[in-house]
């Protein structure tokens, strides 16, 4: 039972799961920013848990099968962040770490535009732009909100 769920959970099976699997929290965020279904699992600690479960599976994975430490040499130059994203395990875990960390933009943004009351066509635009490419989405909602908020803060 647990090798066929090992053999289950292999690189391309992750990847796809959690591709998959933040669709739905992105069409709440969207769509249903105030159900009481996305704030159970989209604006809790549910997706981001099972996400990092995986993080911490891939890299447990990478640990027992190489050496690790040989690996990660990612501040030493471009040239070697190039060959970390050419082993699966590392770039894995770091689309994981994408995922999760635009989908926490997403939720931050949903949340905060109910604060300020920024139209919804506006708010969607900027999921759609952070669920695709991160931080573009989050300058073009901020520079919303400092319109809908007539502020600029820092520390928000």
């Amino acid at each position: 039972m647990i090798n066929d769920l090992l053999q289950f959970l292999n690189y391309e099976n992750i990847y796809l799961i959690a591709n998959i699997g933040v669709i739905p929290c992105w069409l709440l965020l969207i769509f249903f920013p105030r159900l009481l279904l996305t704030k159970i699992l989209v604006k809790s600690v549910v997706i981001p848990l099972l996400l990092s479960t995986a993080y911490i599976f891939i890299v447990y994975q990478i640990y027992i099968t190489e050496n690790i430490l040989e690996i990660f040499n990612l501040y030493i130059g471009l040239d070697q962040v190039y060959a970390l994203f050419s082993n699966e395990g590392f770039l894995l875990i770091f689309w994981l770490h994408f995922l999760t960390i635009n989908l926490f933009t997403g939720n931050w943004i949903a949340s905060d535009a109910q604060i300020y009351m920024v139209t919804r066509p506006l708010v969607i635009i900027s999921l759609i732009t952070t669920y695709f490419t991160g931080p573009l989405g989050l300058v073009i909602y901020w520079l919303i909100r400092i319109f809908y908020s007539k502020k600029i803060n820092y520390y928000d």
